[in-house]
């Protein structure tokens, strides 16, 4: 059968597409000589040609690579918030016409650059860049609908017809201009603004955000909790989608979501659970926005929900590097500092270097927790050009982003040590502990106890009851506030003490080790804040007491055994057992806030410090001590 070009032209190239992935569906005329594989009736291919050409309309974006490259004025800015918008396909840098482009594409390009929002820009140096420059526009246009979380996810537009400079005649190339969140931005006024709720707390009122993240290693990820009559919850992983964790991350000043993370993977909340089945359409300002079920039975925290955002290149690890170590993740800390009008390498003084300045670091290396702070770096052989110490002083909250946000001396160096072996070190870990305090065991277990000083002679050595008890009369009683303790083990991994066994201290009146000689602070504040009793709990045993259900205890105190407290385990202190409680003899009845601090000094790292202070609102009458309303974090008591 003979097949003419006017038969053949618009069935050949759909078959062309299917075979070799050719992206849309065309009416360009193709002809082709005279072949048996091309004999079709007239039906089939009528139904072949309306089958591929719905396909081919349903296609997303396929590109190699994507960048927003900023104009030459722009470039020294970081992070890069603006410019035209350029895909890389095959090979080449190309860019994409302006004339179907839509904000809903801009929302997205932005989402995937760690940005949450877009902004309007002036159009008229560009028009005048895209002239002088030469062209090579991509062949396609796109559609997005706003909520997609990365390019790929939109679907591909109609084919543009390339034609040299004279394509997209009637418009120019793509430019995206966007809000960086406040911690990105130039100045705070001009970053994106999250969403905040005005909240009652005991002193005054406060705005507190809406949702916050939590146990995230990395910048822009964590679990996601949210605040709802006063105290923090979490959110159950049912129907838990990128789409609402976009809505999260947007919300929190970040770009789209890379992933929505299901099954407590970093790490177990505390409290109630907040929401279940969150469905978002993705266009809320805040999580609470969107559709969820109130009624959380059946869900436990090992469901908690959690996000990983895009954030901004910031270029914080152009600045900051590890030297020495034996691996990436540990190292003498190195900074490059301004040194007679050059950039040069130079290291850390070690003076109060701790854990939430090696947190800063590990952090903006993207090396996740820290794992150790090191004062003493003579074992890991750095550069020797880089001995000489460039900064000097440096305290950290440790939620700063970079080491230099910190405070320090500036260009002042002081430091009594000099460097070389005394320069700061770390070591960094992807996981990390994170230990809370069981607020209801404390509520209920607390009692008053009455007990003679002759029976306090061991526990007034270890400095556990008031400095009156020095000069008091041995047949005289200390009334002391007692109650249990029940620390969890939240984290992705296991609480050890910093120190090894054979630096452990030994007590002869209690004969026993102490592996951390301050474990908890235990603390009568008023209410105003101002302390009126204290006490303290050395670790002379930290072990595995009970676990969760399928997890087998690994650490024992018995016979000189290993210390620590297993994930997902808790360590219980008895009210019974020395040292736990407060000495109120010399407190007056009143009403007053009691205070639980665990590893105050920061001694181990863990993935969250906010959860490791309990306060509880307290009535004492002279004979009665009443304890309620106890909460853990940072929200507080009415």
């Amino acid at each position: 059968m003979d097949s003419s070009p006017e038969d053949c032209d618009w069935l050949l190239y759909p078959v062309e597409w299917f075979m070799f992935g050719t992206v849309v569906c065309s009416w360009t005329k193709i002809y082709f000589q005279r072949s048996e594989l091309y004999i079709l009736s007239a039906v089939l291919r009528a139904v072949m040609t309306l089958f591929l050409c719905s396909v081919s309309q349903g296609l997303t974006v396929q590109v190699e690579d994507m960048r927003i490259r900023a104009t030459y004025s722009q470039r020294k800015r970081i992070p890069i918030t603006e410019g035209f918008l350029e895909v890389k396909d095959g090979g080449k840098w190309r860019q994409i016409c302006n004339e179907e482009w839509t904000e809903m594409n801009s929302r997205v390009i932005c989402g995937m650059y760690g940005f949450p929002g877009v902004k309007r820009f002036n159009t008229r140096p560009y028009k005048l860049l895209a002239k002088r420059r030469k062209k090579n526009y991509w062949g396609f246009s796109v559609n997005c609908t706003g909520n997609e979380a990365n390019l790929a996810d939109c679907k591909l537009g109609r084919e543009i017809e390339l034609k040299g400079n004279s394509t997209c005649g009637q418009g120019m190339p793509v430019v995206v201009s966007c809000v960086p969140g406040r911690a990105f931005a130039p100045s705070v006024s001009t970053g994106f603004r999250k969403a905040y709720r005005v909240e009652v707390d005991s002193l005054a009122l406060q705005q507190q955000p809406l949702v916050r993240l939590r146990g995230g290693a990395m910048i822009g990820e964590g679990r996601v909790e949210v605040l709802k009559n006063g105290e923090w919850g979490t959110v159950c992983d049912d129907n838990w989608n990128i789409r609402a964790a976009t809505v999260v991350c947007r919300e929190l000043g970040f770009g789209s979501a890379k992933e929505a993370l299901t099954g407590a993977r970093l790490g177990q909340g505390i409290g109630l659970v907040h929401m279940n089945e969150v469905e978002c359409s993705g266009f809320e300002k805040s999580l609470t926005e969107c559709y969820f079920n109130r009624d959380a039975l059946g869900c436990s925290h090992e469901e908690d929900a959690a996000v990983r955002c895009n954030v901004p290149a910031m270029g914080f690890h152009t600045r900051l590097r590890l030297s020495g170590g034996r691996n990436p993740y540990e190292g003498r800390v190195e900074v490059l500092a301004e040194k007679n009008g050059t950039l040069a390498w130079g290291t850390v003084c070690s003076d109060n270097w701790g854990t939430m300045e090696a947190m800063v670091v590990c952090r903006q290396l993207g090396l996740g927790f820290a794992s150790h702070a090191f004062q003493e770096t003579w074992y890991w052989g750095g550069e020797s050009s880089a001995d000489t110490v460039v900064m000097s002083g440096v305290r950290c909250s440790g939620t700063e982003l970079t080491l230099d946000q910190c405070l320090h001396h500036g260009k002042h160096i002081q430091c009594a040590k000099g460097g070389g072996r005394f320069s700061a070190g770390v070591s960094c870990t992807q996981t990390a502990p994170d230990l809370v305090l069981n607020a209801q065991v404390v509520e209920q277990t607390t009692y008053l106890e009455d007990r003679p000083m002759y029976a306090l002679q061991c526990a007034q050595e270890e400095n556990c009851l008031s400095s009156s008890a020095d000069k008091a009369d041995p047949t005289s009683y200390r009334r002391l506030l007692r109650f249990s303790s029940q620390i969890h083990n939240n984290g992705q991994s296991d609480f050890r003490p910093r120190a090894a066994h054979h630096s452990w201290i030994w007590h002869e009146c209690h004969r026993h080790y102490h592996s951390m000689e301050v474990f908890t602070h235990y603390d009568l504040l008023s209410l105003n804040g101002t302390k009126v009793a204290e006490g303290h709990k050395a670790s002379f045993c930290l072990e595995d007491s009970n676990c969760d259900e399928g997890i087998q205890k690994r650490y024992e105190c018995a016979n000189f055994g290993a210390q620590g407290i297993t994930v997902g385990c808790w360590d219980t202190y008895r009210h019974d057992i020395d040292c736990q409680w407060i000495d109120i003899t010399d407190i007056k009845p009143g009403d007053y806030i009691f205070q639980v601090v665990i590893n105050p000094n920061y001694e181990v790292a863990e993935s969250d410090y906010t959860n490791n202070v309990m306060k509880c609102r307290s009535r004492y009458d002279g004979q009665r001590i009443w304890m309620y309303n106890c909460r853990i974090g940072e929200t507080f008591i009415s």
